[in-house]
């Protein structure tokens, strides 16, 4: 057996695997799983399962929306958001480097007919008020229709200021626009700016929360917005196959994930910030500053597969994204794990 590549004889090295390559690698704990076991459930495509439900309005209460509607995943959950504020030929807005245009195989234009325009974003992923406006498009049949601007919060762990999305939405608002906010990791967003998370999602018209990353659940993610709105998002979703069962095993873990794992997201931006500051002092090793979860570091082109098998071989998993490897803390993420890492990190530049 192997494991992200690595070989038997190598993941020996270490009684522990330490994954830093994402927060979508957690696995259930003991008590996720008996909420798994004990959860009530039903055929949801008749409405009928209690858990999905309740997990369903969980998530609309801390966003502060009508309803939500539970998914598979993120892109699904995104890909139904941009197919229900928008028809064919109309076109979102949002930036170039965004998950729901970069990341999710351009599903809104090849299955909805939807276009998409892409901006220039900051090293923050920030894209500014004067950007959306000008590139929204004046009734002319020559152009598609814009409908809507897409957001992202947190993007690559930087957090967007409230104040900014507030700027942005408005001038969406002036021109009859709707807005969506990618908030894949928007609790982390919540914690790091000690908000309620329905503070962070206010500006947006839908939301999409995905419970698999940081939150710690094995599957899926919710879409929220008005009553309205998740009506024609459930009638997409039934017809891209995403109508569930008997699925309250599975929003269990979401529930189980929102009670419990929403606050101890700060030990992971806690431990992403020792790890940076640890890693910061690798002479040779370009750190970039951290603000939640993620570490950005910079291997020269010479060094990262090396440094790669020299981790993989005592146990540590890193990606291999050029020019700056992502790596992630999470749940499964101890200090003691950060402390190994780092030891193992300077074993390696020390050499």
């Amino acid at each position: 057996m192997s494991y992200a590549g690595m070989t038997d004889v190598e993941a020996s090295a270490s009684n522990r695997i330490v994954d830093l390559r994402s927060d979508t690698v957690t696995r259930p704990g003991e008590s996720m799983r008996r909420a798994m076991a004990e959860a009530e459930v039903g055929d949801d495509v008749y409405g009928e399962d209690a858990t999905i439900n309740a997990l369903e309005e969980k998530v609309a209460a801390l966003l502060g929306k009508e309803a939500g509607l539970f998914m598979a995943s993120g892109t699904q959950s995104n890909l139904i958001a941009l197919l229900s504020h928008c028809q064919r030929g109309e076109e979102y807005i949002a930036g170039e480097e965004y998950h729901v245009f970069a990341e999710e195989a351009g599903g809104a234009s090849v299955l909805g007919g939807v276009v998409a325009h892409p901006l220039s974003v900051d090293a923050r992923g920030a894209i500014t008020p004067g950007q959306v406006e000008s590139r929204i498009k004046p009734d002319d049949f020559h152009y598609p229709v814009t409908r809507l601007v897409c957001l992202e919060n947190t993007f690559s762990g930087h957090v967007q200021p409230i104040a900014e999305q507030e700027a942005i939405a408005a001038v969406a608002r002036r021109h009859g626009l709707s807005v969506h906010l990618d908030g894949a990791r928007l609790m982390n967003a919540a914690v790091a700016l000690g908000q309620p998370p329905a503070a962070v999602g206010a500006c947006a018209d839908s939301i999409s929360l995905c419970l698999s990353k940081g939150l710690g659940a094995p599957v899926g993610s919710v879409l929220s917005g008005t009553s309205d709105f998740i009506a024609r998002a459930r009638r997409l979703r039934k017809m891209l196959g995403g109508g569930m069962r008997q699925g309250g095993v599975l929003a269990a873990c979401g529930l189980h994930a929102l009670d419990h794992n929403i606050d101890r997201l700060a030990e992971d931006h806690a431990n992403a910030r020792r790890l940076a500051e640890g890693l910061a002092k690798c002479k040779g090793l370009d750190v970039d500053p951290v603000e939640t979860n993620m570490i950005f570091i910079a291997p020269t082109e010479e060094d990262l597969e090396p440094l790669r098998a020299h981790l993989a071989a005592r146990g540590i998993i890193i990606a291999a994204q050029r020019p700056r490897t992502r790596l992630v803390t999470h749940l499964d993420i101890t200090s003691e794990d950060v402390e190994r890492t780092i030891e193992t990190f300077g074993e390696f530049y020390k050499g």
